[in-house]
């Protein structure tokens, strides 16, 4: 049985924030995909404007490394812009309890809103939107870089 409210709730608590804070965005459906690159071609999405949570350990805090969906994070870069040797990639048993209103590996990049620090690729700040998983693997958001780095506390690094 199809339940709507499952559906339904990963995207409602982004678009009460976003709405909350008078940000215009559009939402998109799209077939289910679970990669960022088969989102951003079945959404029609520059792979450079389609960004990605990628989970990272930084010396033991869960964090979000945002990131083209083209791109790999270079822990080397990483680890020099923030200024630690002490971070690795995050499994999905350690984090998915985090985003108890999201899909496994479709939490938005808004750490503001799951209490932890968002770490944003250069390459993504330069570009007029971004779009991301808003919690789902049916649906992105879509909106300017401005308004998310106006929201979000982020810190924009080369990575």
């Amino acid at each position: 049985m199809f339940n709507t409210k499952e559906v339904i709730m990963p995207v409602q608590k982004l678009k009460d924030f976003l709405n909350s804070n008078a940000i215009k965005y559009v939402v998109m459906t799209h077939s289910t995909a679970y990669t960022a690159q088969e989102v951003a071609a079945s959404t029609h999405v520059k792979g450079r404007e389609m960004a990605k949570t990628v989970m990272v350990k930084v010396d033991g805090k869960m964090t979000m490394a945002v990131l083209p969906a083209s791109y790999k994070v270079d822990f080397g870069l990483l680890k020099k812009a923030i200024g630690t040797d002490n971070i690795e990639l995050a499994g999905e048993k350690e984090f998915k309890d985090m985003f108890p209103d999201c899909d496994p590996g479709a939490m938005p990049p808004f750490g503001n809103l799951y209490g932890m620090d968002v770490y944003v690729a250069q390459s993504l700040a330069d570009d007029d939107e971004i779009a991301f998983n808003a919690g789902s693997h049916t649906e992105i958001i879509k909106l300017a870089f401005g308004d998310y780095e106006r929201l979000e506390n982020i810190k924009v690094l080369e990575f």
